[in-house]
Parts: C-alpha cells; structure tokens; sequence
C-alpha cells in the first residue's frame, strides 16, 4: 500500500466553501469506515490553515472525561484551550476532532460552540457515526451543525485518481452533445469502468491499483478483504446484544442474493430461516445508519415531489461499495474484465450506479407497475425537465420491454438508459455508457 500517493475528492471543494463562510458551524462529516473522511480533513487542515490540531477520542480520554464532567460549558472550553496549548478562536486554527462519537457530551457542546464561539473552526468525524447518533438519546445539536456525508470514490474521482482529466473532458463533451466517444476513448472508459467494478471506489484499494500501474493481476486482494473484515467486526458496536451482532451480520450477507432475485423489494423472510420483520427490523436499521447499506424507495407513481409517493417498507437495498459487493460475491476479477458473469453482473451494474447517484447528492428511487409488472431502475428528479426514468442495462444489449412501456404510460420528456454502448440520443432514450455516470449529475 502506498500511502504517499493523494487521491483529489470533490469533498475537499466543500471543506473550502465551508471555511469561507462567514460564522460557520461545526462542520460533522458522515460516512461510513475506510471513505477516507479522516485523511482527506487532515490534507484541509495542514494545506489552509496555518495551525492544524488533530485529536483522536480513542486516544484522548482525558478530553471525553472533562466532558462528562459537571463544570460549566466556558470552563471546559477553557481547559481544553490548556490542553491542547492553542487558541482555538484564532482564525487561522482548524480543531480536528476524529471519533466524535466516543463522546455524546462534546457531540452536545457542538451547540455551545456555534452560539458562543461562532469563529472557532471546527470539523469532526467518526466510525459508525451515525449508528451512535441514531441509538443514543442525548440532545443532538440541531440545526447548529453543518452535516455532510462522504461515500467513496465516485467514478469521477476514479478517472482522476489516475490523471485521466482529458478523458473526463471528452467524456463531458460527447455527453452534452449526444455524440458518440472516439472508439479507442470509449474502449478505454470502458476498461476503467471495469476495474472500478472489480475494486470499487474506497481510498485504499485504488491506491493499490495505482501503487500496482493498474496491472490487476498483481493486485493485493488482502486490501478489499481486510476492509469488509473490519465492516463485519464493527457490528458488535453501539449494538444491545451479541444476537443483534449475529442478526446484522445475516442480514448484511443476504443483500447480494436479494439484490440478484426476483422479487423487487428487500424482504425480511428471506434474510434466513424463520426470519420475520419485527427480529430484523433494527439490525436492517443499524447496517443503513452506519453507511454500510444504501436505501432505494419505491414510489407508487412516478409524480412529484418523489418523496411524498414512496411506499413505507417498500425498499431495495444496495452495499455501499461496489467493490465490497464483488468481494462479498467472491467474484474472479477476470470475470469481471471478460463480462464474464451471468446474473450477477445485473446487480453489479445497478449497485454501481445507486452508489454513484448518491456521491453526487441525488435521491434514490425506484418505480414498479404493479400489474404491469415493468420496473424502472431509478428515478431522477431535475428542475428543468421533470421526472427522467432510468435503466441500467449491464452490457451492450439494450431492448427493454419495461422501459418502452413506461415511456409509453408516463412520457416523460426523455429517459436515460445506461449500458456499454456509446452515446446518443435514439426515439426519446438518451444512451449513456455507464463509465459516464458522474455526467448525470448536471441534469
């Protein structure tokens, strides 16, 4: 693993505006183990601000005991400045603090720190934070944090992990105008597509990739194992019990087979043997709160707003990586560069496309005809042009019976179907490749 090698995230774009904002709040960034939330603050810190200061609640229980102490909120404030040897309301100093969950009472004074402090500049962060705040019932400072959440690479952030910037260019240009890509550019898109499929887009194993010229076939796998080994270790926290570790951990393995099924909702009963609704409900729940699985709602009419027609319990969901989906599969990374894959490389390509959706800050729905029995993979919202359907094909073959009655039900003003091919714009269906995903979020 080269841990020299920097990988640019558009999250640092919105670490900027956040620092030039006048009174900014406590900035809190969401995601889930190994998104690389911790490295990319400490290059912000150290890059824009003349002192950094980095505290890690695992190492500093001195900071989470003065916090579970009954002294004054300015008298805390003021022990900590001791502690930390720092003025912490100068303008040119960053407090870090990594781990904010081990430490509900510090979570709490973030209010404190907004209505008293206002120049203090402060950003935290945590594992399976938002299990904790979810599951505790302390005051949660609302409204006095700026949330973000923070995912994995998207396939834009790929693309340039490996200074392929002109590539993007020409991607954006064929995109805009519904013009197909030069054949060489198109099949090598493709191939990166292809390795994002095998590896995903969390930090470490793309830096592997590179640490490795890209050559996949001396690619470390141990990199992706011991990242799902940790996500599977973490499920014995923040839990009640040792059975509800056993519940999430079934419940987490049985998303691949649900995804590659026929049935198009995420069912409780088929998590195991005698499994129902109310044993798995909260497992279900924890694995969602921690960004380990994504949640994509059906609507019961594509109308909007979308979020008023979603169905309660009616849900696909999806892992969080694609990379980590491949590897829970055990899938050869050969079968992946030869599209190799039967089923599976369905669910592989439609869970590529719902993490990438969501990077961008786009809602994830799904709509289902109930005795028509056509489904459409998901829904995009814009402002310019209403609800635009979306399906996602694996491969080059793109007839599709479903997409052809929902444009014939609902006529939107166009739909988007993405799949290997190249672009261009035929009866109404804007083709996408799928390596051109990040396009869509301009819509």
């Amino acid at each position: 693993m080269n841990d020299n090698i920097f990988i640019k995230r558009k999250a640092y774009i919105k670490f900027l505006d956040w620092k030039n904002k006048e009174n900014h709040k406590p900035l809190m960034i969401m995601g889930a183990r190994q998104v690389g939330k911790s490295f990319i603050i400490r290059k912000f810190g150290e890059k824009e601000y003349e002192n950094f200061i980095e505290i890690n609640l695992f190492d500093r229980k001195d900071i989470v005991e003065l916090y579970k102490g009954i002294d004054t909120s300015e008298n805390k404030l003021k022990t900590l400045t001791l502690l930390l040897k720092a003025d912490l309301e100068d303008k040119n100093t960053l407090l870090f603090i990594d781990e904010i969950q081990e430490s509900e009472e510090l979570i709490s004074e973030l209010k404190f720190f907004n209505e008293k402090h206002p120049n203090m500049n402060i950003i935290c962060a945590g594992s399976l934070l938002g299990v904790k705040l979810k599951r505790s019932h302390f005051s949660f400072p609302v409204g006095k944090v700026e949330l973000y959440n923070m995912f994995p690479l998207d396939f834009e952030e790929f693309l340039q992990a490996f200074n392929e910037d002109l590539l993007i260019e020409e991607i954006k240009k064929s995109f805009a105008n519904d013009t197909e890509l030069n054949i060489a550019l198109h099949t090598k898109a493709l191939n990166y597509y292809r390795y994002y499929l095998c590896i995903g887009g969390l930090p470490d194993p793309v830096k592997e990739l590179i640490g490795k010229d890209m050559d996949i076939a001396k690619y470390d796998n141990e990199v992706l194992n011991s990242i799902l080994e940790a996500y599977i270790a973490d499920m014995g926290k923040y839990v009640s019990s040792k059975s509800e570790t056993i519940k999430i951990q079934r419940a987490f393995n049985s998303v691949p087979s649900q995804l590659a099924g026929k049935g198009d909702k995420f069912k409780y009963t088929a998590i195991g043997s005698g499994s129902r609704k109310r044993d798995y409900e909260e497992p279900v729940d924890w694995l969602i709160a921690s960004n380990l699985l994504f949640q994509s709602n059906k609507v019961s009419v594509p109308k909007i707003p979308l979020k008023g027609y979603e169905i309660p319990d009616y849900f696909k969901l999806f892992i969080s990586d694609v990379g980590i989906l491949t590897k829970m599969l055990d899938v050869n990374f050969g079968d992946i560069l030869i599209d190799n894959l039967d089923d599976y490389k369905g669910i592989i390509a439609e869970n590529y496309v719902a993490t990438n959706l969501l990077a961008f800050g786009r809602n994830i729905n799904y709509y289902r005809a109930d005795r028509q029995e056509y489904e459409v993979d998901f829904l995009l919202y814009t402002k310019k042009d209403g609800i635009i359907p979306i399906e996602v094909k694996s491969g080059g073959h793109t007839k599709s019976i479903s997409l052809n009655n929902y444009i014939e039900k609902h006529n939107p003003k166009y739909s988007i179907r993405l799949s290997t091919k190249n672009f261009g714009f035929v009866n109404g269906i804007k083709s996408i490749p799928l390596y051109a995903i990040f396009c869509i979020s301009d819509l």
